[in-house]
């Protein structure tokens, strides 16, 4: 990550929309059970580290992170989240199931992608940024395709004006 995005995160105002960390545990199974890890998809140990790392490198590089991090609610992506941010900090949103299943349903696909843009398009508070884990996107739709762990960096540019892609940082790039 070059400085002048450093500066810029550190100074606030921007949205980290985060993939949740290595998961191949598992299988998300069709009576998927949010309460039920074992119904679902879930971090390896090379995932848990993964989460671990973040979290320490965006605290090392000072980069304010208002709180609580929102995370959807599958098991993968609670727990990066709480690996990352520590128990108290995070908050499960079941809106960010509807990007999980963005290819199902057109209808559905449309008003998941109103949700997300609208979501998108507010600041966080004042110098801070907000924390996003959770769930890659079809290719050509919302964010697109997300590696694990990768970072989408987006300019929040106020309710009804949309918002802007910064950065693409993944997570390789991050962690040195």
């Amino acid at each position: 990550m070059n400085n002048e995005l450093l500066d810029l995160l550190r100074s606030g105002g921007y949205i980290l929309y985060v993939r949740h960390a290595h998961a191949d545990v598992g299988e998300d199974l069709p009576n998927l059970d949010f309460s039920n890890c074992f119904t679902q998809r879930n971090l390896s140990q090379q995932g848990r580290r993964q989460a671990i790392n973040y979290g320490q490198v965006l605290q090392r590089l000072n980069i304010p992170i208002s709180l609580p991090v929102e995370a959807s609610p599958f098991c993968r992506t609670a727990e990066t989240a709480l690996l990352a941010f520590g128990w108290p900090n995070v908050q499960t949103d079941y809106f960010w199931y509807g990007v999980y299943r963005l290819g199902e349903n057109p209808q559905e696909q449309r008003e998941a992608l109103e949700g997300f843009d609208s979501r998108m398009e507010m600041p966080p508070p004042a110098g801070s940024n907000k924390v996003i884990i959770a769930h890659s996107f079809p290719e050509g739709v919302g964010l697109g395709q997300i590696k694990e762990m990768e970072t989408v960096i987006i300019q929040p540019l106020g309710e009804g004006n949309g918002y802007e892609i910064v950065a693409r940082i993944p997570q390789e790039e991050l962690l040195n």
